[in-house]
């Protein structure tokens, strides 16, 4: 039996990559559990166990190889230190480990991530193409430039209004580049919120309100896409 919470490795493009991984103890749909600019946090894990918890296999893949931190610049300087092809593989190597775990079921995976993990989510969507059954960015989007294309992932945002690094319109702007190249027609969602407020581990950006209501409209779009 599969411990249902264990440090794991993964084979990733000629590397070994890392992270933590949450089972249901059953068989379940794979999720890719994509960190904050913080790092692999407890918060992170805390989202992989209430994941496994509702019957999915969430893997969150370590992109800073250890290194976690809570100071704002030191956040910025290993997110910009962060290669986006190394973090891309290993994201790639996670959804090959899912699609291989005993536990998880169908050919597809979700892609949920927070802060920089959404835009590695809807990246790794565009790259990924059918392997990718479901993509839920919360409040990170890529670069408008972003080549989309091959995306066939349905998609569910949460951003907040009072965002003032992931803004509203930029948002619109990247959703209306996924319709025009791909037939995903994107479904977001914008809460009276700021940045980060699903993060209950830091008391200066959650909201409680837009967390409960983002929370079951996660799960419910996963189970829609994933079973």
């Amino acid at each position: 039996m599969t411990n249902p919470h264990q440090n794991v490795s993964f084979a990733s493009n000629g590397r070994t990559a890392h992270g933590y991984l949450a089972t249901p103890g059953r068989p379940g749909p794979g999720v890719v559990v994509i960190q904050e600019w913080w790092g692999l946090t407890d918060h992170v894990a805390d989202v992989a166990n209430r994941f496994a918890a509702e019957g999915f296999v969430a893997l969150a893949p370590d992109l800073y190889g250890g290194h976690t931190t809570h100071d704002a610049q030191e956040a910025s300087r290993m997110m910009q230190e962060l290669p986006v092809d190394r973090a891309a593989r290993d994201l790639a190597g996670a959804v090959d480990h899912l699609l291989g775990h005993e536990l998880v079921t169908g050919s597809a995976v979700g892609a949920v991530g927070f802060c920089m993990g959404g835009k590695f989510a809807l990246v790794l969507a565009a790259q990924q193409g059918d392997r990718i059954g479901a993509v839920i960015p919360f409040y990170g989007i890529p670069p408008v430039e972003t080549d989309f294309s091959a995306m066939t992932a349905p998609m569910l945002g949460h951003f907040g209004e009072y965002d003032r690094g992931v803004t509203v319109d930029a948002v619109g702007e990247v959703a209306d580049k996924i319709k025009k190249q791909t037939d995903v027609h994107p479904q977001v969602h914008v809460y009276a919120a700021g940045h980060a407020f699903f993060n209950d581990q830091n008391p200066a950006s959650y909201h409680e309100e837009s967390a409960r209501v983002a929370w079951p409209r996660t799960l419910d779009f996963l189970h829609r896409h994933l079973g």
